[in-house]
C-alpha cells in the first residue's frame, strides 16, 4: 500500500513536506506543493481520513443515542437531525442499543452527542460532557456549561389540556403515566396533578410503560371496577389508543362514557375514530434545533442556549363533549367552539 514516504520520496521532499502540501497547511513553495500532488496522483495515494481525523482528535461525526427507532415520534425527530446534517460535513451515527452507545461515548468515538436513552445514565452524561465533547439531552435536565438540555415544554401542554377538560365539567380524571424512568412522563404527571390539586380534585395514577398494550390493559382494569372516571389523560397517544381499544371492547365511547386524552399527536392519533384529543409538539424542529446548537458549539464553541421546545393542545372528538351535555354530576356545559387546528 502506498504511504506518505513513498510519495515524500517520489517528489522528492521530506516527509513533513509532503504532510504540508496534501493536508493544505504549512508553509511551504507552490512549486513544491504542485509537485507532491502530482506525485500523489501519480502513485494513487490517498490519505487515510480515519488516521488523520484521529491525529487531529475529530471524527466530523455526530452521535445520536435514542432508546428505539420505531415509532414516528423518534422518526420525525431523526428526520430533523438528518435534513440539518446533510448540509454540513459531518456524518450521522444512530446507536439504539445502550451497550455499543456506552463504548462509543466513553472512547468519544464521535465529536459530540444527542441523548435521547433515559438507559445512559446522567452521572455518565456529566462525566463525559466536556469542551472538546459537548452533549445535547433531550430527555432530562442537566445543568453544565457543555450540556444542552433541549425539553419539551410539557407543563404549557398539559396544563391547556386539563383547563379543556374542567371547563367542559369533567371532575373525576384519572392519570395513566409513562415508563417510571422517563423524564417527561415525570413532569406530564406532576404538572397534571398539581393542577387537579389547585381544584381540590383527586386523581388516581395508573402506571404504564408507553405502550400501546399497557394502555389497553390499565383501562380493563379500570372498566371492571364499577367506579369509572369522567376523563382520563394518557402520558402518550400510544396509550391512549390502546385505552380507546379496551373502551370499544366493553361498548363504551369517548367521549360520552370516558373522555380520552394522550400526548404527542402521532399521526394515527388524528385518523381514529374517535380523533384523539393529544399535545402536539414540532418534532422535526426539535430535532433541527438539536444538531444547529451542538455543530455550533464543536465549530465555534458558540455558548449553549437551553430552551423549551413549545407544545399545544389540539382537541378533537375523544375529549370533546356534545353541546348541552351533562357530565355525571349533573351540570349542563357547552362544548368548545374551537375546532383541531391540526
Amino acid at each position: 500500500m502506498t504511504t506518505i514516504r513513498d510519495v515524500a520520496k517520489h517528489a522528492g521532499v521530506s516527509v513533513t513536506a509532503a504532510s504540508y502540501a496534501l493536508n493544505n497547511t504549512g508553509t511551504i513553495g507552490e512549486a513544491t506543493r504542485k509537485r507532491v500532488l502530482e506525485a500523489a496522483e501519480e502513485l494513487n495515494y490517498h490519505p487515510n481520513a480515519f488516521a488523520r481525523n484521529l491525529k487531529k482528535r475529530k471524527t466530523h461525526t455526530i452521535g445520536v443515542f435514542i432508546s428505539r427507532f420505531g415509532g414516528s415520534f423518534y422518526e420525525e425527530i431523526l428526520e430533523g437531525i438528518h435534513s440539518l446534517i446533510l448540509d454540513t460535513d459531518y456524518e450521522l451515527l444512530v446507536c439504539p442499543e445502550s451497550r455499543s452507545a456506552r463504548r462509543i461515548l466513553l472512547h468519544r468515538q464521535v465529536d459530540g452527542a444527542i441523548v435521547f436513552d433515559s438507559k445512559i445514565s446522567d452521572e455518565q452524561v456529566l462525566k463525559l460532557a466536556s469542551r472538546h465533547f459537548p452533549i445535547v439531552v433531550m430527555d432530562r435536565d442537566l445543568q453544565s456549561d457543555f450540556i444542552l438540555p433541549l425539553l419539551l415544554d410539557n407543563p404549557q401542554g398539559v396544563r391547556e389540556a386539563f383547563w379543556h377538560l374542567h371547563q367542559q365539567g369533567f371532575r373525576k380524571l384519572s392519570f395513566v403515566a409513562g415508563a417510571m424512568d422517563s423524564f417527561d412522563n415525570a413532569e406530564r404527571m406532576a404538572t397534571f396533578l398539581a393542577e387537579a390539586e389547585r381544584h381540590n380534585l383527586h386523581v388516581p395514577v395508573y402506571q404504564g410503560n408507553f405502550t400501546e398494550i399497557s394502555g389497553y390493559e390499565i383501562a380493563r382494569a379500570i372498566l371492571q371496577s364499577d367506579d369509572l372516571p369522567e376523563a382520563v389523560f394518557c402520558a402518550n397517544d400510544q396509550m391512549a389508543i390502546g385505552f380507546l381499544r379496551a373502551m370499544r371492547e366493553h361498548g363504551l365511547q369517548a367521549p360520552n362514557h370516558i373522555a380520552v386524552i394522550g400526548f404527542d399527536d402521532i399521526p394515527l392519533a388524528r385518523y381514529m375514530q374517535p380523533s384523539i384529543s393529544t399535545i402536539g409538539t414540532p418534532r422535526f424542529e426539535w430535532g433541527t434545533t438539536a444538531v444547529r446548537q451542538l455543530i455550533d458549539f464543536i465549530e465555534n464553541e458558540t455558548p449553549f442556549q437551553p430552551q423549551r421546545i413549545p407544545t399545544r393542545f389540539l382537541p378533537r372528538e375523544s375529549s370533546i363533549l356534545n353541546v348541552h351535555s351533562q357530565t355525571s354530576t349533573g351540570e349542563t356545559i357547552l362544548g368548545p367552539a374551537s375546532s383541531d387546528p391540526s
